[in-house]
């Protein structure tokens, strides 16, 4: 693919800031007991960063809870990444004027992108996300070509908002469970690796884990725009291409006010980078992909106000 360039940036939206220290106040008030269907050892901090993606709005599932039946059955099996059925609903509530044979292709499409050349393929799919599709087919020997949305930035109640925790992949003969999974629209667009606290090197580790999940699930990592390391109350974030000392923790919620004293780092993260409005003009507008060798480089820019102590 010979499309590589770099966005242009628009400057950094202040979003709600009054919003953002309610919030911090609001989870910490929080009663911190388990999920009543718990029946696993969780690593520490798991409990209140699931709490925190509950106050922000989005839909928490426990895997187990899947599995239980108490929740709709997402997958029809493991090998599955996209989940077919909120994205045809999110589809339809996006694009209420494209016709059915069209978002049905749309789908057809997104699971069946190639997987190698993974850097690239993730650049082609970052277009599409941010673009739009371009969906052609034919009725009746005539044919139609029309233009598919994947996200709404306008009307952020059109799109699905869900954390799936943990979420087992198998790939091949190996099972393979990540720590959670963030999917917008159904479509997998954030990776969390939490380590337990007792490691040393955390990033580190926890980054090299990453880099085995990314060679062993490529049909996974083609959709993804974020990848979180998370240790208790520690967190990072970084991109598919960033080696251990590009995770940096984000330390401001809203580009201009600064966090609660009580703040943690995952707090900050979850509010600042997952904030639903947020989320989708960092996709848009600082993800960039730059050549680097005969190879790509995908960055997420940030200001020093984002990543300096």
């Amino acid at each position: 693919m010979k499309n590589w360039h770099r966005r242009k940036i628009k400057p950094f939206t202040s979003i709600n800031p009054i919003r953002s220290r309610k919030t911090i106040a609001k989870a910490a008030g929080l009663a911190k007991k388990p999920h009543p269907y718990w029946n696993w050892t969780p690593s520490i901090g798991v409990d209140s960063f699931l709490t925190w993606f509950e106050v922000i709005g989005y839909t928490v599932e426990l895997e187990a809870d899947i599995a239980a039946g108490r929740h709709q059955k997402e997958r029809n099996n493991e090998t599955e990444v996209i989940l077919k059925d909120r994205l045809r609903r999110a589809l339809m509530r996006i694009n209420p004027t494209i016709s059915s044979e069209a978002l049905q292709e749309t789908v057809r499409q997104l699971t069946a992108l190639p997987n190698t050349n993974l850097i690239e393929n993730n650049l082609h799919f970052h277009q599409l996300l941010t673009q739009g599709i371009d969906i052609t087919y034919s009725i009746n020997h005539q044919i139609f070509t029309e233009k598919v949305c994947l996200i709404d930035p306008s009307n952020l109640l059109n799109n699905d908002w869900l954390l799936i925790h943990p979420f087992t992949i198998v790939a091949g003969k190996h099972s393979h469970q990540l720590d959670a999974v963030i999917f917008i629209n159904g479509l997998p667009l954030a990776v969390f690796c939490n380590q337990p606290q007792q490691i040393a090197h955390i990033f580190k580790e926890a980054q090299e884990t990453l880099q085995k999940y990314i060679q062993n699930l490529p049909q996974l990592f083609l959709y993804n725009v974020f990848l979180v390391i998370s240790n208790g109350n520690r967190a990072s974030i970084g991109t598919l291409t960033c080696n251990s000392k590009e995770f940096l923790p984000w330390r401001t919620i809203d580009g201009e006010d600064f966090p609660h004293l009580q703040a943690t780092e995952i707090d900050v993260l979850i509010q600042s980078i997952f904030d639903k409005r947020r989320f989708l003009e960092l996709i848009k507008h600082f993800i960039v992909f730059e050549p680097n060798g005969i190879s790509l480089s995908k960055k997420l820019l940030r200001y020093h106000f984002c990543t300096v102590p």
